[in-house]
């Protein structure tokens, strides 16, 4: 006759070891993370969506009638303003009439901003009247540029340069800028990122 001691001792026992038994199994089994290859994939993606959200900085010269000339570091879609103010502002004879305060800004660009009474002849502004036509010559002509040109537009690496180049010569020239994004690699993100340095012609 099983006592009532021995009895719950029997019990524990069937309790107990069959979940150690389960626990043992599921620690061998979860020993490789199912489909490693998915998470591999996964953990590039998310890789290649932070390199194309990370701030692009360009750099500006400003000159001219700011209390603080100079060449300022900006980040890629700062206004022509921003960089006003980060010059401390304009002086009080500055003559800032003309001056599209809300262009963006583009690497290597120089803003002068003339004193009051200041001939335009005197000067020369990309921000005032034809500051278009200096962003367009700057542009990088995606139908033509060869691999070193592109690698200067951000996000761009020997990659996407030679993916660009080889869409170039498997389907013709672009016929608008937008059709960058059907190379594989560029996305809306990326496209965004160099949308103002390029052009087709």
């Amino acid at each position: 006759m099983i006592t009532p001691i021995a009895a719950i001792a029997v019990v524990s026992a069937f309790l107990f070891f069959p979940r150690e038994q389960a626990t043992n199994e599921a620690v061998v089994i979860g020993g490789q993370p199912p489909f490693p290859e998915l998470i591999e994939e996964t953990k590039a993606v998310d890789t290649e969506e932070q390199k194309e959200t990370l701030p692009v900085s360009i750099v500006v010269d400003v000159k001219g009638a700011v209390h603080h000339p100079g060449v300022y570091s900006m980040m890629e879609g700062d206004r022509l303003i921003d960089a006003i103010n980060a010059a401390g502002g304009y002086l009080p004879n500055a003559d800032s009439r003309m001056i599209n305060h809300a262009m963006k800004l583009v690497d290597e660009f120089v803003i002068y901003v003339p004193v009051e009474g200041e001939e335009a002849t005197n000067f020369e502004l990309p921000a005032i009247g034809n500051g278009q036509q200096q962003q367009n010559d700057d542009q990088v002509n995606i139908n033509t540029a060869d691999e070193r040109q592109l690698m200067t537009l951000p996000g761009i690496g020997p990659s996407k340069a030679a993916a660009i180049i080889q869409h170039r010569t498997d389907h013709g020239a672009f016929q608008t800028t937008q059709a960058l994004m059907e190379v594989s690699g560029i996305g809306a993100k990326t496209f965004e990122r160099l949308e103002q340095y390029i052009q087709v012609k």
